[in-house]
């Protein structure tokens, strides 16, 4: 070999060298990153009120995936429920190449039987911070869920000293199977709101305004010294600066988030870089996950409060609280004031104002297209059909099929879903989206749109009044599979001749998560590029649960051939 190599003109040679190196450095950098989880339920007292909860390898929130971009992830997963069916979702992660691994049940697979175990296997296509939580009913709520950190092989545009994660949720005393029962009861009732909130699965829930009587008849115990409960502290040393990688996975809330006396600079949303800003109070919605840099450069001789509250909803529930521990105080000695006061819940300005804020990096953009193929607008309502309370989408309420479409649309299982497409729009002449509709037309559907592959789709979502005059709330849409330029927010009704030429095409952030406001709406935009099937649905679950989304086909005949596992439900 050494012989060879001399004989080699001087160019040549150090190309070969080269080449060698660079394969050695591919081989060294693209790993597979192999996890064992066994999911079951187990008691446990995450706001010190004991009920079963979801734990993966005995924990709640579950272990955070850390991986390389370009690594291969792979998750076996044993379901352990008993008597429950299964799915896990990689949220944020497009899944290129392996839409089967979406984990998204109904649509990409068949659950996971009791006593199964599964195997999830996909790539890390791109560094950022993202989330995994369970897709089957209403399980998320039930604790299945937990963080995806992605590194960089780039140097990233910012610096920090320490990484670090936060997931927000909100947190419910009744079983997701109590909520399911009462969505899906006629007369309607209705999840109600949480009990607490949730920062890295610690928070405290007031035992004492629970009865004995109301205990005895939960079996629920409430001991607000359970070490499960004790809140959750951030410890950090003077002077340096921390990335705080926050999501939200909350059921139902959304929510702000504070550290006492700091800002906090916003550098990442959704996994793609922000034109740098500057917060006290973020805003966060169900599905969203950003990175944040904060600088440890307060009074170190205390430590600081850390809270989240509820905005969009008239706050009932108390604020969730943590601690920003400054070294070497005591991680459990309280700071010396009242936590801070939170934004007004109904004060919709500033939220409107950090989304329209969230803008790509410079350097870092990623050019939308300058027009689109397709416009589907979006019409989120409230309706009753047949006694039942659901949410739809102009006027259609979906509902999934026994056999997911993945498996139907490439074995061409006909009449596995209806064929009819749901509509591209709404009456817009004629639809007071400031009033309680009457909505008589209302129907249900499993049917799907088909996207013509490669091509560019805008979605409008059109916010309007519920069945309560006077109300129209807050929806975090997440879309599987792809991301998504966000072109545009506006009040009232979208108008499709003018808003459009407002859209912003010079800096859009893309995100896989957006919240439309209320009495609002959000432009979109997005290349149906990847074979697939793809849910698009609000991220509020009980939501989901009563018919809030949308599924996209695109490129079937260009998926590869199905895994088996996926299959054993409806006419698979």
């Amino acid at each position: 070999m050494i012989k060879h190599l001399r004989a080699m003109p001087t160019l040549l040679l150090f190309v070969c060298i080269l080449l060698f190196i660079l394969g050695n450095l591919y081989t060294a950098e693209a790993r597979v990153r192999h996890y064992k989880w066994v999911v079951k339920y187990e008691y446990k007292s995450p706001d010190c009120f004991k009920k079963l909860v979801i734990t993966i390898n005995g924990r709640t929130p579950g272990p955070t995936i850390q991986a390389q971009e370009g690594d291969t992830v792979i998750v076996e997963v044993t379901n352990n429920l008993g008597t429950e069916n299964l799915a896990i979702h990689w949220h944020g992660i497009r899944q290129i190449g392996t839409p089967w691994s979406d984990g998204t049940e109904g649509v990409t697979q068949c659950p996971v039987l009791p006593g199964d175990t599964f195997k999830y296997q996909f790539v890390v296509d791109r560094a950022g911070t993202y989330l995994y939580h369970a897709h089957y009913g209403m399980q998320r709520g039930a604790g299945l869920y937990g963080s995806i950190q992605v590194a960089p092989n780039d140097p990233e545009p910012f610096a920090y000293d320490f990484d670090r994660s936060i997931i927000l949720n909100d947190w419910y005393h009744q079983s997701t199977y109590e909520q399911a029962t009462g969505l899906s009861s006629n007369p309607f009732v209705w999840v109600g709101e949480p009990q607490s909130l949730l920062i890295n699965g610690k928070g405290r829930f007031n035992c004492s305004t629970i009865s004995s009587s109301s205990l005895s008849s939960t079996g629920g115990v409430c001991n607000t010294s359970n070490i499960d409960c004790s809140p959750y502290v951030q410890t950090v040393i003077p002077g340096k600066t921390y990335r705080l990688r926050i999501g939200s996975l909350t059921g139902l809330s959304a929510l702000s988030f504070q550290i006492e006396g700091h800002n906090m600079t916003v550098v990442e949303a959704d996994g793609h870089f922000v034109e740098p800003f500057v917060v006290k109070n973020l805003f966060i919605y169900s599905g969203e996950t950003y990175s944040v840099l904060v600088k440890a450069d307060q009074d170190p001789s205390r430590n600081y409060w850390i809270t989240s509250n509820v905005v969009a909803r008239n706050r009932t529930t108390p604020p969730g609280l943590a601690t920003f521990n400054y070294y070497p105080n005591h991680p459990k000695r309280s700071p010396p004031t009242s936590p801070p006061t939170p934004p007004g819940w109904d004060d919709a300005e500033p939220r409107v104002a950090q989304s329209l804020a969230i803008k790509a990096r410079r350097g870092y953009i990623n050019k939308a297209p300058t027009t689109s193929d397709r416009v589907i607008v979006f019409l989120n309502t409230q309706n009753t059909i047949d006694g039942f309370r659901l949410w739809s989408v102009n006027n259609v309420s979906f509902s999934l099929p026994h056999t997911p479409y993945l498996i139907a649309l490439k074995h061409n299982l006909k009449n596995s879903f209806h064929s009819t497409s749901p509509p591209d729009g709404y009456d817009f002449a004629n639809y007071d989206i400031f009033s309680v509709a009457n909505n008589t037309n209302a129907t249900s559907t499993n049917g799907i749109y088909r996207l013509k592959f490669n091509t560019t789709v805008d979605i409008i979502l059109q916010n309007a009044n519920t069945m309560t005059k006077n109300n129209s709330e807050t929806h975090p849409w997440h879309l599987h599979g792809h991301d998504f330029w966000v072109l545009g927010y506006g009040k009232g009704k979208f108008d499709k001749d003018n808003d459009p030429k407002k859209y912003n095409l010079e800096n859009p952030i893309m995100k896989n998560t957006v919240a439309v406001h209320p009495f609002g709406w959000t432009a979109l935009r997005f290349r149906a590029n990847n074979p697939g099937v793809w849910a698009f649905h609000c991220h509020i679950e009980a939501h989901f649960y009563m018919g809030m989304g949308v599924v996209f086909e695109e490129g079937i005949d260009r998926v590869g051939k199905l895994p088996s596992s996926i299959m054993g439900c409806g006419r698979t």
